[in-house]
């Protein structure tokens, strides 16, 4: 990548997965198109060195860089979407508490300056037991929830409320029934009032040094903190490959249950409904009904673990 010298606007990269994503998405083309020149803004901003970008990240464009004061950082520019909205107003809150530091942030551009994770292995990509990698992700969610005080995120209960409603056209729509993972969308999220993640899968949890961890990328909301454990349970590896997957779901639940001090039912509730919802959304979304058949069956594994 070339660096934008005297106002010039620098060659821009654009990972595949981006512009194969976003860029068929309403707006997004558009978006894409005026990279440049909010990279531009950024590396003057901000005096910036820019390395090329990572190339896994679907909904915003990510590089590593480095300040004139010689400091490694990441510069990330999301594509205007609700998901991203409150990514700032959550990292400030946080203060570097499971997540890294955010050291600048341009709402206009929805530009953030952040600490550099290093190495920056993801969990997912860990050595250890998937019971290593749980308990390692365990702390992180522990230092996110600890956080107190009024952030600016949205209500889980209103996001997942929409989702209830969605869930139920779509049920509908395509002969599945959802009664009782709607019920619990409406129900589960306000039985608490925590700043939770939103998106705390394996792949989004960083090694930052030995023995320590962080998380990227929030979709952060108010609600339940029993909400964002579902990903790690299916993502550490994946337990529908066992000969018995809902005993060893249920060891996974109960396990960080235990650690995060959660009711077990409530968190493996939430695991059901999630499943559920997800199976329809690929369905609808992406219209895949064979994948979104083999998310229901997960789903129903997911039922006899809530009990």
């Amino acid at each position: 990548m070339s660096q934008s010298q005297g106002g010039a606007v620098p060659d821009v990269e654009v990972p595949a997965i981006l512009r194969d994503g976003v860029g068929r998405t309403p707006g997004g083309a558009e978006w894409i198109d005026r990279l440049p020149s909010v990279v531009a803004r950024a590396v003057a901003r901000w005096g910036l060195r820019l390395a090329p970008p990572f190339t896994d990240g679907a909904a915003s464009w990510c590089a590593p860089a480095t300040r004139a004061d010689g400091r490694s950082v990441v510069l990330k520019l999301s594509f205007p979407h609700d998901e991203a909205r409150h990514e700032a107003a959550a990292l400030r809150a946080w203060h570097g508490h499971g997540v890294p530091q955010l050291l600048g942030a341009h709402e206009d551009d929805w530009a953030l300056l952040l600490e550099r994770v290093e190495p920056g292995t993801p969990l997912s990509r860990a050595t250890g037991s998937a019971r290593e990698r749980l308990t390692a992700a365990a702390d992180v969610a522990l230092s996110l929830w600890s956080v107190g005080g009024a952030v600016e995120v949205p209500a889980m209960a209103d996001v997942c409320a929409g989702w209830a409603d969605l869930l139920e056209e779509r049920g509908s729509r395509h002969g599945v029934g959802v009664a009782a993972a709607a019920e619990l969308l409406r129900t589960l999220p306000g039985s608490a009032d925590v700043l939770v993640h939103g998106d705390l899968n394996p792949g989004n949890i960083l090694a930052a040094g030995e023995h320590r961890w962080l998380a990227i990328d929030p979709k952060p909301m108010r609600g339940d903190p029993a909400y964002d454990l579902w990903p790690l349970f299916e993502q550490v590896d994946d337990p529908f490959e066992h000969p018995d997957p809902a005993v060893v779901l249920r060891d996974r639940v109960t396990l960080l249950a235990g650690l995060l001090d959660l009711d077990p039912d409530r968190v493996a509730a939430w695991a059901f409904a999630r499943c559920t919802e997800s199976a329809l959304w690929v369905w609808d979304q992406l219209g895949d009904e064979p994948g979104a058949r083999a998310i229901l069956g997960q789903a129903e594994v997911w039922a006899r673990v809530s009990g």
